[in-house]
């Protein structure tokens, strides 16, 4: 087995309003190139920063419980200048604080330490062009110890990391992730990969580049220690230049930023606001409502698709078993957003409106093909599902004279399946059924449409 040791630094935008040191708007996505600017966030010699945003460092402290760090409580932190020349960068440096946040951990994965920093802007080398829109924007860098050992370990941690990172509700989701990869084979030298923005894109370099390190030192050739970036187009590596070190970027302290200190109480309001993470609220949830932890698992992937279980558990009565909730919520009503393509944060159906229709469904009511209908139009609709119900007529139908009505005009309409039936084909029955549900729309009493068509089959007239 081949001896691999997987490092990430991973940086995803803060959901702030304002950038980490001026007040331009965040929100670029739609703006004109270098609107969102300020001689701040463009580095016009003597313009000096503003104090650093409070919001953004609460959110990176509330990312930070959620993957178990400790705080850097009670001593004097400070900003650093990280110097290097790229026309995304108009100071020259980009200015990164120490560590706030140290020794977490997630699936088994070390997070060495937490930073905040400002992201560069965004340069086109192709064209030259460079926007100033992002430069500025909160980000937060978490560090991870080299513990994942193949690609397929640096993807799940990924899927996990970003897991907690959208439970948190406070990163951006438009600008993405972009993840700096070290990877060494069988002990040799650490290479990094720079800016890779997907977690397809990690597997994939990951992929590449140990092969090529295995290849290099098959033919007695040393591996060197250098920056590469990903081309994605080809799925391989490139050199970039040869890998800095601390020294290379002359990191110094930012004397026009004030230091800071994160205080008990600062760290106690981010904890309060902070969601329980997705990791541990899948084995609390097990445990309290004694469903399995993949089905728990399942649920916590999406932070509303957890609460909205949660909910209806809390409001439905007593009697009512968690299998029967559990088949419901996890199964049932995601398939119909899935076919939709919505998400459960997109879903209008309210826990209310649900144990409503589950109630029906409870009471035999209400076929369950006719309550997944309702549930299919109430998902992305105003209407609750007991609204669509009663407008549509769906509640079962089990008046026996009614019921009796339609079988007979089924077995009249439908000769050769009823000759079929009594020649032995005991499967004709169900066509027959069919037949009757659709004459119903889906209303008929099943159990009582069966019965009464073996009766009017079975009695030879």
């Amino acid at each position: 087995m081949v001896d691999v040791k997987i490092g990430f630094e991973v940086h995803v935008q803060l959901d702030t309003r304002t950038k980490l040191f001026c007040d331009c708007s965040t929100d670029y996505e739609d703006a004109e190139p270098n609107e969102n600017t300020c001689p701040i966030c463009t580095g016009v010699p003597g313009a000096k920063p503003l104090p650093p945003n409070k919001e953004a460092f609460l959110i990176a402290l509330e990312i930070a419980y959620m993957l178990d760090c400790e705080p850097v409580l009670n001593r004097q932190l400070y900003f650093q200048r990280k110097h290097y020349d790229y026309p995304d960068l108009p100071s020259g440096y980009q200015r990164t604080s120490v560590p706030i946040a140290v020794d977490g951990e997630l699936d088994g994965v070390r997070i060495r330490e937490i930073h905040v920093e400002e992201d560069p802007g965004r340069w086109e080398p192709s064209t030259g062009r460079v926007d100033y829109n992002r430069s500025g924007v909160p980000l937060i860098e978490i560090v991870t110890e080299p513990d994942m050992r193949s690609p397929e370990d640096a993807r799940d941690f990924l899927r996990r990391l970003m897991q907690v990172l959208r439970y948190s509700g406070k990163v951006k989701s438009d600008g993405g992730v972009r993840v700096d990869a070290n990877v060494s084979v069988e002990g040799g030298t650490r290479v990094e990969i720079k800016n890779i923005n997907s977690i397809k894109g990690v597997y994939r370099a990951l992929k590449f580049e140990i092969q090529r390190q295995l290849n290099l030192m098959k033919h007695g050739r040393k591996v060197r220690r250098e920056t590469r970036a990903f081309r994605e187009d080809q799925g391989t590596t490139v050199a970039m230049r040869s890998k800095e070190t601390a020294e290379d970027y002359r990191y110094i302290p930012d004397p026009d930023i004030p230091v800071f200190e994160i205080t008990e109480d600062m760290w106690k309001k981010a904890v309060a606001r902070a969601p329980e993470p997705p990791h541990h609220r899948a084995r609390r949830m097990a445990e309290e409502y004694g469903i399995s932890l993949e089905a728990a698992e399942a649920l916590v992937t999406e932070r509303e698709w957890a609460d909205f279980f949660e909910e209806v558990v809390d409001r439905a009565p007593d009697d009512w078993e968690i299998e029967f909730i559990d088949q419901w919520v996890r199964k049932e009503i995601k398939k119909v957003l899935n076919k939709k393509e919505m998400t459960f944060r997109e879903a209008k159906i309210t826990p209310e409106e649900f144990i409503e229709l589950l109630e029906l469904v409870r009471e035999d009511k209400i076929t369950r093909q006719n309550a997944l209908n309702a549930l299919w139009e109430a998902v992305d609709s105003d209407k609750s599902p007991v609204e669509i119900i009663e407008e549509n007529g769906l509640l079962k139908v089990s008046d026996e004279d009614r019921l009796a009505r339609v079988v007979e005009e089924v077995i009249e309409e439908n000769p050769q399946a009823v000759e079929d039936y009594k020649s032995g084909k005991d499967e004709a029955i169900h066509y027959l059924m069919g037949q009757v549900m659709r004459k119903t729309r889906g209303q008929a009493d099943p159990e009582v449409t069966m019965r009464l068509l073996r009766e009017r089959l079975d009695s030879g007239d």
